[in-house]
């Protein structure tokens, strides 16, 4: 059991890393800064509890028993909380200061807790946090279809967090070197889980966002002629190729269509089955794709840049992510015979 949790715990501090540099880019989180500071804070702290645990299954040290350990244990639940809540509650007000101040009452706590108290709790108050997700998971139910296989490899990461809560609550007064070795193996599979569903789907939390926006929002469509719109975004997109402009927002384009971006969002969720970001994405792609054709002499760099993406990353992940290739892997099986080289 030790040999196996201590490569789940050196696949935990490269994967994140690897997240660090790759999902939590600046562009991603453009306008949701404070969750992506959260999702960094939180991939800190799952690396530095993995560090204690490596340094006590392969060397004996005690450092799961200091009150750095603790303070740590008491910032992942809130940590991704806070990662989470915009995501999951877009249409929440942005949550101030002081109230993030709050969940991390605890961890400042734990500097003065005796291990035998402050393990327990903290995976108490962990499960707390697990209740408020499982709800706001449920509140997406209706658009469960959209994300099945991500929602399924989600549930599985849920099923891990609630059994190292109940690990937790059952041995954290005397934890020893298997619950160590099982705690450290369950955030290392929880790691590989997270990023198959992110290879899957790497736009997964905007998406979710999207499908929440309009999920929690009242219907704003009554009044609105849904055909008619439809046929005018179609439009704006065939005619205009608004989804060039790498700046295109969901509010910006509803203006365009004389909509609110509440009832453009719900549009594109009802009627076409997405987010928003999912359909901008598409049509940049469907884009490219024409152009890898069309013109076979430009560079896989420039075509992506001049559809709309404001990154090579972008485009490779998009393209991939919604063709199931690569832009260069797509050209060369597509190009006609006076194309290949």
């Amino acid at each position: 059991m030790t040999s196996l949790a201590l490569l789940f715990i050196g696949f935990s501090v490269f994967s994140a890393f690897a997240l660090a540099l790759t999902h939590f880019r600046r562009e991603p989180y453009r306008d949701q800064g404070v969750a992506r500071v959260a999702g960094l804070v939180l991939l800190l702290a799952l690396g530095l509890l993995q560090g204690a645990h490596f340094a006590l299954l392969q060397f004996g040290a005690g450092w799961v028993g200091s009150a750095g350990y603790r303070a740590t244990l008491f910032i992942v639940a809130p940590a991704f909380y806070v990662f989470s809540q915009p995501i999951l509650r877009p249409q929440a007000a942005a949550m101030p200061a002081w109230r993030i101040g709050v969940h991390l009452i605890p961890a400042l706590g734990a500097w003065a807790m005796p291990g035998s108290l402050a393990m327990p709790l903290a995976f108490a108050l962990g499960a707390a946090y697990l209740a408020w997700l499982a709800r706001s998971l449920y509140a997406l139910r209706q658009a469960r279809s959209n994300f099945h296989l991500e929602l399924l490899l989600l549930g599985v990461v849920f099923g891990l967090a609630l059994a190292v809560t109940v690990l937790g609550l059952w041995g954290g007064a005397a934890p020893g070197r298997l619950f160590f070795s099982l705690y450290a193996s369950a955030i290392g599979l929880a790691f590989l889980l997270v990023q198959v569903t992110l290879g899957l789907r790497p736009q997964l939390p905007v998406e979710v966002r999207d499908s929440a926006q309009a999920g929690y929002t009242a219907t704003t469509l009554a009044k609105v002629d849904c055909d008619q719109a439809l046929a005018r975004l179609a439009a704006l997109m065939q005619t205009e190729r608004l989804y060039v402009d790498p700046d295109l927002s969901l509010a910006g384009l509803a203006g365009r269509l004389g909509l609110s971006a509440h009832q453009l969002s719900e549009l594109v969720n009802d009627r076409l089955g997405k987010g928003f970001s999912r359909y901008l994405r598409e049509r940049r792609v469907e884009a490219a794709q024409a152009m890898l054709l069309a013109e076979p002499r430009a560079s896989v760099l420039s075509v992506g840049l001049s559809v709309g993406f404001s990154s090579p990353s972008n485009f490779y992940e998009a393209f991939r992510e919604i063709v199931g290739s690569t832009p260069g892997q797509y050209r060369k099986l597509h190009a006609g015979p006076a194309d290949r080289p």
